[in-house]
């Protein structure tokens, strides 16, 4: 990688910003002064300073989201506020994306990194990653839509899904509504609430809990997020 390429990935500014601090001598490569942006870099054994203070490189970022309601799963909107403006100017990182989507009123896990590998293998439905959902529904969830579930609905569309797992967690007999937790291992348009509407009820309320092994935080509130522990990048990037 080019010196001055690294410096703009790095945080220290666009290509202008990049050659007047290089201009200015206050970069070192291996200890020697360089001003010569198109220095070829070996990043694993090159040791790069800026006022005599190591530069880290990191090619990768993953950030945990707890997505709030109204904000839409993108990178950019002329009329929405996206996921990607929750991010502060500081970890605003080149190429960040959400992985995968989550309605306008869906709240809950959403992945944010620029990993586009992961991403695909997070995603990709021959991978078959757990998505686990946790929904408030308008009517009441019985043990045939469980076994149904288990079997593979079908949705809308004449779509059959995997067969999923279905958690009735409480009932209210007198809202006549309930609270699921369910357990996909796809990711259709709309899927969560398309398979409720086919055993004729409806989801009123959505919130992703865990993906592929990534759990919310519960520390985390809504509209925050917080970059991934080495231990849950680990978990993730295994699936590789």
């Amino acid at each position: 990688m080019r010196l001055d390429k690294f410096l703009s990935h790095t945080g220290f500014g666009s290509r202008k910003e990049v050659k007047e601090l290089l201009k200015k001598k206050r970069v070192a490569v291996n200890g020697v002064v360089n001003k010569d942006g198109k220095t070829n870099l070996v990043l694993e054994k090159d040791e790069i300073c800026v006022d005599n203070e190591k530069v880290i490189y990191q090619e990768f970022f993953y950030y945990m989201l707890n997505k709030p309601k109204g904000v839409i799963s993108a990178t950019e909107d002329p009329s929405h506020r996206t996921v990607i403006d929750l991010i502060s100017q500081e970890d605003l990182k080149k190429g960040l994306f959400p992985v995968g989507r989550l309605d306008k009123d869906t709240t809950g896990l959403l992945l944010i990194t620029n990993d586009g590998e992961l991403s695909h293998q997070l995603l990709s439905p021959k991978k078959k990653v757990a998505k686990v959902y946790q929904a408030k529904v308008v009517g009441v969830m019985t043990a045939e839509d469980q076994e149904v579930f288990a079997k593979g609905v079908t949705i809308s569309g004449n779509e059959l899904c995997l067969p999923a797992k279905l958690t009735i967690l409480e009932v209210n007999e007198l809202e006549n509504t309930c609270q699921i937790e369910l357990e996909i291992m796809e990711g259709k348009f709309h899927q969560v609430k398309r398979m409720v509407e086919a055993v004729g009820k409806k989801v009123v309320e959505l919130n992703r809990l865990s993906m592929g092994g990534l759990i919310l935080d519960n520390q985390l509130k809504r509209g925050s997020y917080r970059s991934l522990t080495k231990n849950e990048i680990q978990k993730l990037t295994e699936k590789k």
